[in-house]
């Protein structure tokens, strides 16, 4: 009796330690801000009403599963170096607690999905658009442009500044202006973002010969990138107000957040040591979640507005 409660609780174990590993390549903070952003541009894209309950939840459970997807596969293709990267070295694959084939297969069972979601549920427009992000980021952004130029973050981000697109063309079958302003704030946020992480990572990166910004230009040329690109971040995070997609309660928001993230940024370019670098990239998440709930906010509180004075 004892060896089959062994052997029963061996089982049990594996099957554990199988489902925390492939819910590890998905990189589940990443999608869950992936899958918050789209979530917000469907809203967004929902004047007066919200978005039908179908497309609200098909539309993010497919950008979510190819968010997955795209994560899987850059667990597969980046597992030499993830091995040897002291952040990325517990990694399923690197670890051996997945074949190379078991993730291979998730992935692509994830992205096949996906598609079949997107496609029948939402609208092909969607479908392709999330496709094309998938590619992006899980082909040119992880087997090409990861290794072979400094600026790999900024050409690549554009995958990743993909999802509240995504979501407006859920709702609407098309891409407009709002739209490509939510990525373009997306697409701009990246590069301060992901450096301020590459800063404290640049040993990893360089032991590993991937060439980001730290490794290639040295780290106070990388702080005054962070700095430039957060000044612009500043700007463009400003537009929804000039072209009337947003009013005072985002304005108030998208100030008070840039004014701290232009703090932390300036801070880390003045200071010698790499000791911001981690909490600049800290802020930058809270800056990022938050600015796109004074989207929302400030979306629904006008359409009350409206509403209210014309009843």
């Amino acid at each position: 009796m004892s060896v089959v409660n062994k052997n029963a609780s061996a089982m049990d174990s594996a099957l554990t330690i199988n489902w925390r590993s492939y819910y590890e390549l998905c990189k589940p903070k990443v999608v869950y801000l992936i899958v918050f952003t789209a979530f917000v541009g469907m809203l967004l894209a929902s004047p007066g009403a919200l978005p039908p309950l179908d497309i609200l939840i098909a539309g993010n459970l497919g950008i979510g599963l190819a968010a997955a997807s795209g994560a899987a596969l850059n667990h597969m293709i980046d597992q030499r170096i993830d091995a040897l990267m002291q952040r990325t070295e517990n990694r399923p694959l690197p670890s051996g607690k997945l074949g190379t084939m078991h993730v291979l297969t998730f992935a692509l069972t994830l992205a096949a999905v996906a598609m079949l979601i997107l496609t029948t549920m939402v609208n092909h427009l969607t479908a392709l658009l999330t496709f094309i992000a998938l590619i992006g980021y899980a082909v040119i952004y992880t087997v090409f442009l990861k290794r072979s130029t400094p600026q790999n973050i900024v050409l690549g981000g554009a995958a990743g500044a993909a999802p509240p697109l995504l979501g407006w063309a859920a709702v609407t079958g098309e891409v407009g202006t709002e739209a490509l302003l939510l990525f373009l704030i997306i697409f701009v946020w990246t590069p301060p973002h992901f450096w301020a992480l590459a800063i404290r990572r640049r040993e990893e990166y360089a032991k590993a010969g991937i060439p980001m910004l730290p490794v290639t230009h040295g780290v106070p040329f990388t702080k005054a990138q962070i700095l430039l690109y957060t000044l612009l971040l500043f700007s463009v995070s400003l537009m929804p107000v000039v072209i009337n997609m947003s009013g005072l309660i985002y304005l108030s928001g998208a100030l008070s957040l840039g004014i701290g993230f232009l703090y932390y940024a300036w801070r880390l370019y003045k200071d010698d040591s790499d000791e911001l670098a981690m909490k600049t990239f800290g802020y930058s998440i809270f800056y990022l979640s938050l600015l796109f709930g004074f989207l929302l906010a400030d979306h629904y509180v006008r359409e009350l507005l409206r509403t209210f004075l014309l009843s």
